[in-house]
C-alpha cells in the first residue's frame, strides 16, 4: 500500500537525506560530546554545533549566533521562556487558542501567583490585537502568542501585537512551532524578544531538538531554569551568565544537532520563499477540492495567504479518530485526529465536544499527487 504522509504539523517527514547521514556520522564516526574535550573529534563536533547555531541565527535574522539557545523541543523552549521570565505578581497576556505547551506552564504559574489574561479567538482562531491592547496592565511582564495555529493554520498578527507589548514595556514571546521553516521570520525587524521553535517540524531536523531565540537585553531578565555543567567556568559553582551557556546545562543532543545543521543547510539552499510558495499552492489545492465534498466542513481562513499548510476538517457521520483510522488502514494516508493539544482553539471552532477535528498538514516533500489521493479518499468515504 502507498504511504502518504500528511502530518507535518506533528513532525516533518520525510527528512532531507543529508539529515539521516549527519545523524549517522555523529553516532558512528565522531561520538564526542560538545564542549567537553579538545580532541580532534570533539573539535569537529564543536564546529558542526557552532555552524548549526549560525544557520539558525541567519534563518531568524538574529544579530548574533549566541542568541540561539539549543533546547530539546519547542515545549522545552517555551518552558524556559515562561518560567524564566515570570514571577509572582507579574501579569501575562496570551490567547485562548494557544497550544498546551503555553497553556499548561501558564496554569502552573497561575497557581504560584502569576496573573494571566486570555484574549479570545474568532471562528478561524484569529485574535484581535485590540483585545490584547485592552488586556495590557501596568504589571504586564509578558505577552505570549502562537504565530500560527496548529489546528487551522491561521496566522496571527504578531507584528502588531509585538508593537503593543513593546509600547507597554512588556516582553513579547512568539511560539513559532508551525512557522519556523515555513514562513519568513526576521527578529531584527519584528518586535520579538523571545521566539521558541522545535527542530523537528518545519526546521526538518530530528526529534529531540529545539531552539529559543533570546533578544538583546532579555538575558538579564531570563533566569536559567536548569543549572549544571556547561564545559565552561568549571571552577565556579555558579551558573555562567553569558549566552548561550547560561541556558545550556548538561550534554547537548549532538546527533540531533548534527541532523538539525544538515536540515538548516537544506532550507538555506531551497529558501523559505520557495518552501512557502510550494506549501501555499498545496494548501489552496487541498482547500478548494475539499470544499466541494458534501457533508465535509473545512475550518480556518479561506485565503492561503492567511494560513500555513495546516487544515482541519470534520465529516458528518464520522468521529475524527474513526476517519483518521480509515484513511490510514484503507488508503495509506497518515493524518492526525483529536484536539491537537489546543482545547481553546476547538472551543472557538465548536468542535471540542465532538472530539476535535481531522488535521492534514503539508510539508516541503508533499506533492500535488498526495493531495489528489487524500481528496479522492475523503470523497470516497463521504459518498459510501
Amino acid at each position: 500500500m502507498q504511504r502518504i504522509y500528511l502530518d507535518n504539523a506533528a513532525t516533518s517527514y520525510p527528512k532531507p537525506p543529508a539529515v539521516t547521514a549527519a545523524v549517522q556520522r555523529a553516532l558512528q564516526e565522531e561520538g564526542a560530546a560538545e564542549g567537553r574535550s579538545t580532541t580532534r573529534a570533539a573539535l569537529r563536533v564543536h564546529e558542526v554545533v557552532a555552524r548549526c547555531r549560525e544557520r539558525a541565527a541567519r534563518l531568524l535574522g538574529a544579530d548574533r549566533s549566541d542568541r540561539i539557545v539549543f533546547t530539546f523541543n519547542g515545549t522545552d523552549s517555551l518552558n524556559l521562556a515562561l518560567h524564566g521570565i515570570l514571577r509572582p505578581g507579574d501579569h501575562v497576556v496570551t490567547s485562548e487558542v494557544e497550544h498546551n505547551s503555553v497553556l499548561r506552564p501558564l496554569r502552573n504559574l497561575r497557581d504560584r501567583g502569576v496573573e494571566v489574561t486570555y484574549v479570545p479567538g474568532d471562528r478561524d482562531g484569529r485574535i484581535n490585537p485590540d483585545d490584547v491592547q485592552r488586556a495590557l496592565r501596568k504589571n504586564t511582564r509578558l505577552v505570549a502568542l502562537i504565530h500560527a495555529s496548529n489546528v487551522t493554520g491561521t496566522i496571527q498578527p504578531i507584528d502588531r501585537v509585538g508593537e503593543m507589548a513593546r509600547a507597554a514595556g512588556a516582553l513579547f514571546l512568539v511560539d513559532a512551532a508551525q512557522t519556523a521553516g515555513h514562513l519568513p521570520i526576521d527578529v531584527s525587524r519584528s518586535p520579538i524578544d523571545l521566539l521558541a521553535a522545535p527542530g523537528h517540524k518545519g526546521l526538518l531536523g530530528p526529534l529531540g531538538t529545539g531552539i529559543l531565540y533570546v533578544g538583546p537585553g532579555v538575558e538579564s531578565q531570563l533566569v536559567s531554569t536548569r543549572q549544571g555543567g556547561t564545559g565552561s567556568d568549571s571552577d565556579d559553582d555558579r551558573q555562567p551568565e553569558r549566552l548561550p551557556d547560561k541556558y545550556e546545562s548538561g550534554n547537548h543532543n549532538v546527533p540531533g544537532l548534527f541532523g538539525l545543521e544538515a536540515a538548516l543547510a537544506w532550507i538555506e539552499e531551497h529558501t523559505i520563499a520557495e518552501i512557502r510558495r510550494h506549501e501555499r499552492e498545496l494548501t489552496q489545492q487541498l482547500f478548494t477540492a475539499l470544499a466541494a465534498i458534501k457533508r465535509l466542513r473545512v475550518y480556518g481562513p479561506q485565503s492561503p495567504d492567511e494560513r500555513v499548510g495546516v487544515l482541519s476538517l470534520t465529516l458528518d457521520g464520522f468521529e475524527p479518530q474513526e476517519l483518521a483510522t480509515i484513511l490510514d488502514a484503507s488508503f495509506g494516508i497518515e493524518t492526525r485526529a483529536g484536539l491537537h493539544c489546543a482545547p481553546g482553539m476547538h472551543r472557538c471552532l465548536e468542535t471540542l465536544a465532538n472530539g476535535g477535528t481531522l488535521r492534514l498538514s503539508v510539508g516541503p516533500f508533499t506533492t500535488p499527487a498526495d493531495i489528489n489521493a487524500a481528496v479522492a479518499a475523503l470523497r470516497a468515504i463521504a459518498t459510501n
